[in-house]
């Protein structure tokens, strides 16, 4: 069997400072780069996931309700659109955008990044790089390469991560969230999120 990591959505405007943060997001990133040091050997392919938003709708709200509509966050070619400069991006093969023009939450609704745009402070934000780049979704991407089995980490807990191991598990993959490396919006989301994980049949590791 065939093993891949799935890192969602550790942006700076999911960390602090960010207008979106989550409490522990640059702690997550860190820990996750930590773990990827040690365990980049024990999978097959590495991946991550950017929200990546330029017109979503009513996605985005002057008076947000923090469940259906959000602050302004993530919009693409922005410094909060980058990745969190504590994670690590040396073993990340490719990066999944999600969520141009409507909501998006999994990272089974992204699509590959072309290789030179990937938001890793490396580049000047506001460069546009012409995109020929096939439209790739997550899921494409995994079965090309016969991964069988993921495990997902990341931002937020109870949103997008939730959102994207549910749907690893409905597209066939094998499914683990190993929750200490994920950060929540609320602690009583994180709880609710890890319950309906589980019951959604995915193994939960704390």
């Amino acid at each position: 069997m065939s093993k891949a990591l799935i890192i969602v959505d550790v942006q700076n405007d999911f960390c602090p400072g960010g207008s979106l943060a989550t409490e522990n997001g640059a702690d997550v990133a860190a820990a996750i780069s930590e773990y990827v040091e040690v365990h980049h050997t024990d999978y097959d392919a590495i991946v991550a996931t950017q929200d990546w938003h330029k017109d979503p709708g009513s996605h985005f709200s002057e008076t947000p309700d923090y469940k259906n509509s959000w602050p302004v966050h993530c919009k693409a070619e922005t410094n909060g659109a980058e990745t969190h400069p504590n994670l690590d991006t040396d073993y990340i093969e490719a990066f999944f955008r999600k969520g141009e023009f409507e909501a998006a939450y999994s990272g089974f609704e992204g699509i590959l990044a072309p290789e030179d745009t990937v938001m890793t402070g490396e580049r000047d934000a506001h460069e546009n790089p012409e995109d020929n780049t096939p439209k790739l979704s997550l899921d494409d991407w995994l079965q090309e390469r016969s991964i069988t089995e993921v495990d997902v980490v990341g931002i937020a807990t109870d949103f997008c991560v939730k959102a994207t191991a549910l749907d690893a598990v409905d597209a066939g993959y094998e499914t683990q969230v190993l929750a200490e490396l994920t950060a929540p919006v609320s602690d009583e989301g994180f709880e609710d999120a890890l319950e309906e994980l589980e019951d959604g049949g995915v193994t939960v590791v704390r």
